[in-house]
């Protein structure tokens, strides 16, 4: 009986995985090109038996997956096997944000937080030809003085009217040249709602109605929201009571269960920092306004790691940890720098202390784990992938990282072992599939084994 791995077709599946980049595996964040997982299923099925079932791994993807069973079937070529590099998935490497408010918590009164030019990039982003009758710099500078006037968060506000035009691309019953950003006046069913000559007059309107559901106060400028008057008058329990934008949910849109959370969610994506210039901008005028606010240089370091000026990022993050020493967000991204920076033993000394005082954090561990492999600590590596798959039990890169370990350690039942519980985790990753197909490539043919248990009895005896 020829064994079912070490067909040509399977050690051609073996080529396929030894091809494969090592760096692309890794959590629902860092998975695996589809176009990857589309050609090892092209190209590996044939070599699997006919009756393997066909399993989902993406989308429409599916792979044909193998049972390899709970126990290794045969001993291993211990030479063939030493040239094979096996699987990681890669550490996790964004760094933490600061701490953001709960939702709940957001009023509609109060200051912006993302700046004009932050705001105006992310609308490109999303939209780079939004339907607009003025530029995009325009519309964001109408929304901060207009809500700025009122006392009104402008980026929030803004994003409201992301929220209902689909980032100015409409679509839905409002046209762009009513100048109406916030669907007022519109009830469904080709309803138009209210219309207004200019984006400004469109934004202020915007703006009033929401003034007229947060504060009691009358607005500065002249009313031009036609539904103001009627928000006053025929509803007092609405009127000023709806002081946060969570509290919009079902008021605002109907039934618009998270209404309030979809546009704190934009918010949040908005003044996100990212590499460009308007995010260093950002951070640069955030630690000038609070130098003594951890958060700031968080956020600034974050800005310099997404540009890669790593050393910079290193500094602004241990100035946070400084600020507040036991901030989790600090000291975790100070360890990815020094990691990255190839400050192996500054960064195992940092998630020491982290661990310490945050036993729980999975990525932490997961990440001192392949520090500690990398170092061949191997027993050491397996305590910290232990303990990330204690946190997280649905994580197959820890349980794949465990096998990988004792794969170095030679002990070859365990690593089959700890990859079928990988597979029992998600069949679909990619990193434990190529594993063991590697693996069961490296075990020795039928008679192959056969001799080796005879030659092994026979020095018995």
């Amino acid at each position: 009986m020829q064994h079912p791995f070490r067909t040509p077709l399977a050690l051609g599946a073996l080529s396929l995985c030894l091809l494969l980049p090592l760096t692309a595996g890794g959590s629902a964040a860092r998975r695996h090109a589809p176009a990857a997982e589309t050609s090892a299923s092209r190209h590996a099925a044939p070599a699997l038996p006919a009756d393997i079932a066909q399993r989902p791994i993406a989308g429409n993807v599916t792979i044909a997956r193998p049972d390899f069973g709970r126990e290794m079937p045969a001993e291993v070529n211990k030479k063939l096997i030493n040239e094979v590099t096996f699987r990681l998935a890669p550490a996790y490497d964004l760094p933490l944000l600061p701490d953001e408010a709960a939702p709940e918590s957001v009023t509609i009164l109060g200051p912006a937080e993302a700046t004009q030019e932050q705001m105006a990039a992310f609308i490109r982003r999303r939209n780079p030809q939004p339907k607009l009758a003025c530029t995009v710099e325009e519309i964001v500078h109408y929304y901060y003085a207009e809500a700025g006037r009122e006392g009104i968060r402008p980026d929030v506000a803004l994003c409201q009217a992301l929220k209902e035009t689909g980032f100015f691309a409409y679509g839905g019953d409002v046209l762009p040249a009513q100048n109406n950003f916030c669907g007022l006046g519109t009830t469904g069913g080709g309803v138009r709602g209210a219309k207004f000559a200019t984006p400004e007059l469109g934004v202020r309107a915007h703006i009033q109605h929401l003034l007229a559901y947060a504060s009691s106060e009358p607005p500065v400028a002249p009313i031009i929201d036609p539904r103001y008057d009627l928000i006053v008058r025929e509803h007092p329990d609405i009127h000023g009571r709806i002081t946060r934008w969570t509290g919009l949910n079902g008021v605002w849109a109907v039934p618009g269960k998270t209404y309030g959370q979809d546009i704190l969610r934009l918010w949040a994506a908005a003044k996100a920092p990212d590499g460009s210039d308007a995010s260093l901008a950002a951070a640069e005028a955030k630690v000038r306004q609070a130098p003594d606010d951890a958060s700031a240089y968080l956020y600034r370091g974050i800005v310099y790691e997404k540009r890669g000026d790593l050393a910079r990022a290193a500094q602004d993050f241990a100035a946070a940890a400084s600020l507040a020493p036991h901030d989790l967000a600090a000291r975790y991204d100070l360890a990815l720098t020094a990691a990255k920076l190839g400050e192996t033993k500054d960064a195992l000394t940092l998630y020491d202390e982290l661990l310490d005082e945050h036993p729980d954090f999975a990525p932490a561990a997961y990440n001192r784990g392949l520090l500690q492999l990398a170092d061949g600590r191997y027993s050491e590596a397996i305590d910290d992938f232990r303990r990330a798959l204690n946190a997280n039990p649905q994580s197959a890169a820890a349980q794949n990282a465990i096998a990988v370990s004792e794969l170095r350690l030679k002990d070859y039942p365990a690593a089959w072992a700890a990859l079928e519980r990988a597979a029992q985790i998600n069949n679909a990753d990619f990193d434990v599939l190529a594993n063991q197909i590697l693996f069961a490539a490296c075990l020795k043919a039928p008679q192959e084994n056969a001799k080796s248990k005879a030659k092994a009895k026979r020095r018995r005896q």
